[in-house]
């Protein structure tokens, strides 16, 4: 055993949340079994944690970025393990989510360092080393402006600089609140991003219209930091049906470009923006509950019908449109969705110009071709089609052809949102 006290080692301590840090521990026994533990209290209180196991190498030093863990919530070689694969400590009640409520200060996690392959009871144990590490939604410079219009309740935040910059109308799901932790991060990486609360948390408006989101845009266009021909849509769940319906009949909105996260174009209601959970209460036979219960709902939009008039025709969008899917979504149809969707946008595509088939292509950012899941994610994501960076520095792709439209690629969740 080395006289050296081990020496634990997080750069960078403070820094953004997409940004990967580096562990390193030195002056440990050589061949030495250890594990990288991280914790994180919530702002509700509630406990998130995640571990690595590791042996040392002759030198005595560990390297989270070059090693691989062994065993643990995640193996593999994975420098933002002990971030993504966190989890509820054993004991949480069941149901917790983590999401960042305050943007204005960091998610601070305790990284640890025990002697051998540990995989519970770390409170109980002596670590060898701990290290404070601090995650930022919000990038030194950046501004958060509350939105007060009558029509529109919101956040926008803005980079640092003078500008022009390219926009993003952000737009979250019916789980309802103002989310702010997306909008933030964009604008810490140079965009001006406006996230909507269309609904509280306890009520959905029931007369939530086309002209709240279009007034929304405006705000945002009009904006003397933003580039007015570069303001984008980006919406998950019922935020993904919001912006196709802006793209697809919207006289006042014209995006730069549609980003979908996880939703569908099928049509719950007759009428535009009633509330979709009225719908879903009507169709509940078609909902069950899993071995784990937990409610499934995605199949009460299905089949997805031919009927155009069933769903949002994204054949008349004429902007670039991104589709990124979670495979195993519970709640929404939505890789079905953007099948149906992007098979409808290559038919239209395919009019003596442009004969090249659809292609098909599944490739996980690990470089793995044989469909195995990364670690213990067992969660992949689907992006439709590829991305390309336009003259706004905005990323997003170009309708070419339905070869390129059509190409997904699988991508572990943590590395895209």
């Amino acid at each position: 055993m080395s006289r050296t006290c081990p020496l634990l080692t997080v750069q960078p301590s403070r820094g953004l949340v997409d940004e990967k840090f580096v562990i390193t521990v030195k002056h440990l026994p050589p061949k030495q079994e250890v594990t990288l533990y991280s914790l994180h209290e919530c702002e509700n209180g509630n406990f998130w944690e995640a571990f690595g196991h590791y042996v040392s190498d002759p030198q005595g030093a560990v390297s989270g970025t070059d090693d691989a863990s062994v065993g643990g919530t995640y193996e593999g070689i994975e420098p933002m393990g002990l971030l993504w694969s966190m989890r509820p400590v054993p004991g949480s009640k069941p149901g917790l989510r983590l999401r960042k409520k305050n943007v204005q200060t960091p998610v601070v996690v305790q990284i640890f360092v025990y002697m051998g392959h540990l995989n519970q009871g770390f409170r109980e144990q002596v670590a060898l080393a701990c290290s404070p590490v601090e995650r930022w939604y919000m990038a030194p410079g950046v501004q958060r402006v509350d939105v007060t219009d009558p029509l529109v309740r919101g956040t926008l935040f803005l980079p640092p600089g003078p500008g022009p910059f390219p926009a993003i109308l952000d737009m979250w799901g019916i789980g309802g609140g103002l989310v702010e932790y997306r909008s933030a991060l964009l604008a810490s990486h140079g965009f001006v991003s406006m996230t909507l609360e269309y609904h509280s948390v306890k009520k959905v408006k029931a007369d939530i219209h086309l002209l709240h989101f279009e007034k929304a845009f405006r705000i945002l266009q009009e904006h003397p930091l933003v580039a007015s021909e570069c303001v984008a849509l980006l919406g998950l769940s019922y935020g993904c049906y919001i912006s196709l319906y802006m793209a697809v009949h919207s006289e006042v909105a014209k995006p730069r470009c549609c980003v979908c996260i996880n939703g569908s174009h099928v049509k719950s209601t007759k009428t535009a923006f009633a509330p979709a959970l009225e719908f879903f209460k009507q169709n509940m036979s078609k909902m069950h509950i899993d071995k784990e219960n937990c409610v499934i709902w995605k199949d009460i939009l299905l089949p997805i019908s031919s009927d155009l008039d069933t769903k949002l025709d994204v054949r008349k969008i004429k902007c670039p449109l991104l589709f990124v899917n979670g495979l195993d979504d519970q709640s929404l149809p939505a890789a079905e969705s953007a099948e149906d969707g992007t098979a409808g946008v290559a038919d239209a595509l395919v009019d003596g110009d442009v004969t090249v088939p659809p292609q098909r292509a599944a490739l996980d950012a690990s470089g793995r071709d044989d469909g195995r899941p990364l670690g213990q994610r067992g969660q992949t994501l689907r992006m439709i089609p590829v991305e390309v960076r336009d003259e706004c520095g905005v990323q997003n792709v170009r309708c070419c052809n339905p070869g390129s439209l059509l190409r997904s690629v699988s991508l572990p969740v943590d590395e895209v949102l």
